[in-house]
């Protein structure tokens, strides 16, 4: 089962920021994982949970479960850490992708 992993970031220093950028999909690469989308969030239509502002987002595809874990907690990517806490607040979280049931003819 695939998994998706959503980062919601309220960026703070844009220097920081790009310097992170560059370096982060080479970690999710080598953990078997690809971006798939990343941008800047410009409309927020409901807000029930009250969750802290974000202005930006990323979605990390990643084959199982197991990958991603292996990712989050590398080497490779907890060297970047520091550099991520300086660009940004971050919530990160996991989705398991289930197939979508057939539609019949």
């Amino acid at each position: 089962m695939s998994v998706k992993v959503i980062g919601l970031m309220k960026l703070r220093d844009q220097e920081a920021f790009s310097q992170y950028r560059n370096q982060v999909g080479q970690t999710v690469e080598r953990y078997r994982g690809n971006i798939q989308a990343r941008g800047a969030v410009t409309e927020l239509f409901w807000n029930e949970l009250e969750c802290t502002p974000f202005n930006a987002f990323v979605e990390l595809n990643f084959p199982s479960s197991e990958d991603a874990h292996a990712w989050v907690h590398s080497s490779e990517y907890q060297e970047l850490v520091a550099i991520r806490n300086k660009a940004m607040q971050l919530t990160l979280f996991g989705i398991n992708i289930e197939a979508s049931p057939k539609k019949e003819a």
